[in-house]
């Protein structure tokens, strides 16, 4: 079958309710002489062989997404597919061939400069994966810099970035310089600079990629803490999906360009919507992304549990817990209504379905 075929709506996810930040539609990036042209005798919508008759390059093709408030939405794919080019005309760093970008309703590509300047002054932050830091200056210096820019007065600058140094873990090196600062540490500094104007709209482009394993799990924790308190709407650019699953409340995939799944790492895993994805998620443990929604069934009469997981809770979280009660769990809401309940047995077996279809294969 066409692998285009089965290529789904990328905006046809469930709603939660939350309003849309940030959204492209048709966002076109062409590379080469006469792309706008191109784009505009198309009406937005070139075919290949235009593209390849004009010798033009589509960096990106046909996105379209919706960033809901307080969401951590992900983009990945392999390197190539465009997923950086993308966030950069989300940002308008780059300026998009073709399309709309919307940040809160409004179009962002009929911006003016000045107010392109002021947007990035006081609506966005920016990590990525260079550190960028100024080594001339000390940590509380770095992370008070972009509120020299928006004409802060010392003062109100430097308890600004001393609130940064404690929310990010670095009380104790305020003065500090960056060489004299880890990797992992360097990087809490990035990241605390960048919120120090308070974004409405948080962009991380692979922040972590240059770490070692040890402390890159480190730093997605504290993300994962940082967004518990702050309540962003996050864009994070990775090409790893363990990274991905670990933070995503969505994730878009990218291909050659073109967004050709979005949906929540379950939604993703459990139902790829081409062959390339189920390829790119083949190796996912399928417990990390499996909620115990998934696998719970009615309650039954006058059953006996051994403990309780929330609704959202991922198998892997309460595999090792359930199979050692050998008995099932209840399964209740955020308001702990219990829905269901989860058996050993329905952990075992989803545990054990990898090694099955390995076997399979073989």
């Amino acid at each position: 079958m066409n692998e285009q075929a089965l290529i789904r709506d990328p905006v046809a996810t469930k709603a939660d309710g939350r309003p849309v930040k940030l959204a492209c539609r048709n966002v076109w990036k062409v590379f080469g002489e006469g792309a706008a042209r191109c784009l505009a005798e198309s009406n937005g919508d070139p075919t290949p062989e235009a593209l390849a008759d004009g010798h033009l390059i589509g960096a990106v093709r046909r996105a379209t997404i919706e960033v809901r408030e307080g969401e951590n939405f992900i983009v990945m794919g392999l390197s190539g597919s465009g997923k950086s080019t993308l966030v950069r005309c989300l940002s308008r760093l780059i300026e998009p061939t073709w399309g709309r970008v919307e940040l809160d309703g409004k179009d962002l590509l009929k911006a003016t400069p000045a107010e392109l300047i002021e947007i990035r002054r006081h609506k966005m932050g920016m990590v990525f994966q260079q550190f960028a830091l100024l080594p001339h200056l000390t940590v509380i210096e770095n992370i008070a810099f972009p509120l020299s820019v928006q004409g802060k007065d010392r003062k109100t600058r430097e308890a600004r970035a001393r609130e940064m140094v404690d929310l990010v873990g670095l009380k104790g090196r305020e003065h500090f310089y960056p060489r004299e600062l880890s990797g992992g540490q360097q990087q809490r500094v990035g990241i605390a600079r960048s919120l120090a104007v308070e974004p409405d709209i948080w962009f991380l482009d692979e922040p972590f990629s240059a770490l070692d394993p040890l402390i890159r799990r480190e730093m997605q924790t504290e993300l994962i803490r940082l967004q518990g308190v702050l309540k962003k709407t996050i864009v994070f650019i990775t090409h790893d999906f363990d990274e991905a699953i670990r933070l995503a409340d969505r994730v878009a995939i990218m291909k050659d360009g073109e967004i050709i799944q979005v949906g929540t790492p379950e939604e993703i895993v459990l139902h790829p919507a081409t062959a390339y994805v189920a390829e790119f998620t083949r190796s996912v443990q399928r417990s990390k992304v499996m909620s115990a929604a998934r696998l719970m069934r009615p309650l039954s009469a006058g059953a006996e549990y051994g403990g309780e997981v929330k609704v959202g809770d991922k198998v892997a979280s309460f595999a090792a817990r359930i199979v050692g009660a050998k008995k099932p769990f209840v399964v209740r809401d955020g308001g702990g209504v219990p829905l269901g309940e989860v058996t050993p047995d329905a952990v075992i077996d989803l545990l054990t379905e990898r090694d099955q279809l390995r076997e399979t294969r073989a």
